[in-house]
């Protein structure tokens, strides 16, 4: 195959643009257009949603070069059939190709102004720090619920980016945000989780899942109540943009889809039921952002 094509198969497998760019489009416009309306302020122009959608873009493609730095040595054991491993691509390509967006990153927020590439910075300054574990791999790997939580902090640091495209020039967030950008990191570790419940046939040595460390139905708890605490501070939102009725109906009929997937899932836990839960990790959050982020345009929050 060409260079091109190679590339192609394995952004499919390790980076679906087909999945990914429609999340990513919804959660850099959502960030940007709430801390908007949360400050009672009129919309930024079209390039500020093309910053952010670019920016965030590069972030979630970093971030996958950086999941194949520090994986490298366990897929090769235990994950031959991944693109590196198996010699479809090398992983120096693909950190070059990481490297290369770093110019493009700082040209955008460059070109956005107001301070933005301190916030760039600073979320690359943990983007780093994580993808070398910290520099205690060993300590992070024996403690995964901290692992997970240290890893998902870099989720607020990239909302604090996307909506500063919007509040930097102003000088100042709305006091809510925080609720947002809370919102993002319970919903960073409800990806997380909800990607690694697994069916017991397909746990295999080496391969840490959530579902393989505390077992299908605890794991399924987990995940549930970091849905809770989601729904929560998407109420919590729908409270400071004055649509609280509209914002609690979403967010409780979603939450009650996610209960009925997770208990399918935890007393039988199959293939189907394991990509099921996949999906349902990614509509929910999808979910939120494009509740919190249009909903209160849609029911006229704006000034």
């Amino acid at each position: 195959m060409t260079l091109a094509e190679r590339l192609w198969v394995y952004q499919a497998e390790r980076f679906p643009l087909a999945k990914t760019v429609p999340l990513l489009a919804c959660f850099s416009a959502a960030s940007i257009t709430l801390s908007a309306v949360l400050a009672g302020r009129p919309l930024p122009g079209f390039s500020a949603y093309l910053i952010g959608f670019f920016l965030v873009f590069i972030l979630f493609f970093q971030l996958r070069v950086a999941d194949e730095v520090k994986d490298g040595e366990d897929d090769a054991k235990y994950r031959p059939e991944r693109p590196i491993p198996r010699g479809l691509v090398t992983l120096r390509l693909i950190v070059s190709l990481g490297v290369a967006t770093i110019p493009l990153g700082i040209v955008l927020a460059l070109i956005h102004g107001a301070g933005l590439i301190w916030l760039l910075l600073l979320t690359w300054a943990w983007l780093t720090a994580m993808t070398f574990e910290f520099g205690v791999p060993a300590w992070l790997k024996a403690r995964p619920v901290v692992y997970l939580l240290s890893h998902m902090a870099i989720m607020p640091l990239i909302d604090l980016l996307l909506t500063g495209i919007e509040w930097l020039p102003h000088g100042s967030a709305a006091p809510a945000l925080w609720l947002f950008i809370a919102l993002s990191f319970s919903n960073g570790c409800v990806l997380e989780i909800g990607r690694k419940l697994w069916a017991p046939e397909n746990e295999r040595a080496g391969v840490d899942t959530y579902s393989g460390l505390w077992g299908s139905k605890r794991a399924a708890d987990i995940w549930l109540i970091f849905v809770g605490i989601s729904a929560l501070l998407l109420i919590g939102v729908g409270i400071a943009t004055g649509f609280a009725l509209a914002f609690a109906l979403l967010a409780c009929a979603g939450f009650a889809c996610c209960i009925f997937m997770a208990r399918h899932y935890a007393a039988t836990p199959t293939p189907k039921a394991e990509k099921q839960m996949d999906t349902v990790a990614g509509l929910w959050v999808f979910g939120c952002y494009a509740t919190a982020g249009f909903l209160p345009l849609a029911l006229g929050g704006l000034p």
